[in-house]
């Protein structure tokens, strides 16, 4: 992957939009046949027109994408406002295949790509779904397992819900494989702080926690919350929430799930995930300060694997972050090319982000070709 070209803009009018970045991008060679394209959902039903026009304009050939709630450029957030960001990359035709769309398991992908995926061994996948869709986990888990690692998001959209990768659909998942020999580095971002020690739930029922550590579970959360939120419970909305650590994660990641409900008089506690007795639980708050120290450190440890300026990027956010967590004037993005450069980079605020195997909220993904 070489010589990436970067262009963003925010226009209510897409058409003038697009000539816009399509001015940004210059000239382009033959060479350049790989786009990345994220709306935000104000144009989530023109995504395909808005591909279909770059495919003339530009000859560039393969193009992979959605729609988020907001979209991302270098240094640059552009939220709950009509924008198009895209990156263009320059690299060999065999370095890359497009994913088709897979809604229940990954024979699609093998039936397309078997003999490529044999010659070139796949191992990073960055794809995007449609959060509507239940398999969509299980799906992750096992193109990660065929590959070894998968990134990117789910859509975020008050309208249409579209996945570029070719052509335009819904539904499942799709994106696009690098074979094995791409240079590629990734990082994950919690959004939230840890507050309490890893715990063990010891009884519970379906997604409602009856006890912790043989202790009443809402006895436990008011324990570790602190006495101040737990004298009113009402402030614990949006706030502190509860996280699963990954099994044989070397980092201590977790995915943070919602509280759901909170019984005071019979100390239950209900979460947005099944949860079963045995399995490890901590509580977490989610804060700008906590936010900002996880990602400065995810950070660092990129940079440390990377001996240059990335020449391109993908960033995936959550939805619940940028300007809702980092604050205005686009704080998020311009941590990241204060700390890796100025190199072009694009991605978009999405429902729900992948890493490695799985499903995250709260998140940053950072995907670097090097």
């Amino acid at each position: 992957m070489r010589d990436f070209r970067l262009a963003h803009t925010a226009n209510p009018d897409w058409r003038a939009g697009l000539a816009h970045c399509v001015a940004q991008i210059g000239p382009l060679d033959p060479d350049h046949r790989l786009g990345f394209l994220y709306v935000t959902d104000r144009f989530a039903a023109e995504l395909g027109d808005i591909a279909t026009v770059l495919k003339e304009v530009t000859g560039v050939r393969d193009w992979v994408g959605t729609s988020g709630i907001g979209v991302l450029a270098t240094g640059q957030e552009y939220y709950d406002e009509p924008a198009l960001a895209i990156l263009v990359a320059a690299c060999d035709p065999e370095e890359y295949r497009l994913l088709p769309r897979l809604e229940k398991s990954t024979a699609p992908m093998k039936e397309a790509h078997g003999r490529w995926m044999e010659q070139y061994h796949p191992t990073v996948a960055l794809v995007h779904a449609d959060p509507r869709t239940a398999a969509v986990p299980a799906l992750i888990a096992s193109l990660a397992e065929e590959l070894g690692f998968v990134v990117g998001g789910l859509t975020a959209s008050r309208a249409a819900f579209p996945q570029l990768a070719g052509k335009v659909t819904e539904g499942g998942l799709s994106g696009v494989m690098f074979a094995g020999q791409t240079a590629i580095t990734a990082g994950l971002s919690q959004g939230c702080s840890p507050i309490g020690p890893v715990r063990r739930v010891t009884e519970a029922r379906d997604n409602v926690i009856v006890a912790i550590d043989g202790r009443p579970a809402l006895d436990v959360f008011k324990e570790d919350i602190g006495e101040l939120l737990a004298r009113d419970l009402r402030r614990v909305a949006g706030y502190i929430h509860a996280a699963l650590p990954v099994p044989g994660s070397d980092t201590g990641d977790y995915t943070v799930r919602n509280l759901t409900g909170i019984d005071p008089k019979q100390n239950l506690i209900a979460i947005g995930a099944e949860i079963a007795p045995g399995d490890p639980i901590l509580f977490v708050r989610r804060d700008q300060m906590g936010a900002e120290q996880d990602l400065d450190r995810m950070l660092r440890q990129v940079k440390q694997r990377t001996k240059a300026t990335p020449k391109g990027g993908i960033y995936v956010s959550c939805v619940a972050r940028g300007p809702n967590l980092f604050g205005k004037d686009s704080q998020e993005l311009k941590r990241i090319r204060d700390a890796l450069g100025d190199f072009p980079l694009v991605g978009f605020f999405a429902n729900g982000e992948i890493s490695h195997n799985r499903l995250y909220g709260y998140t940053g993904v950072l995907t670097l070709f090097l």
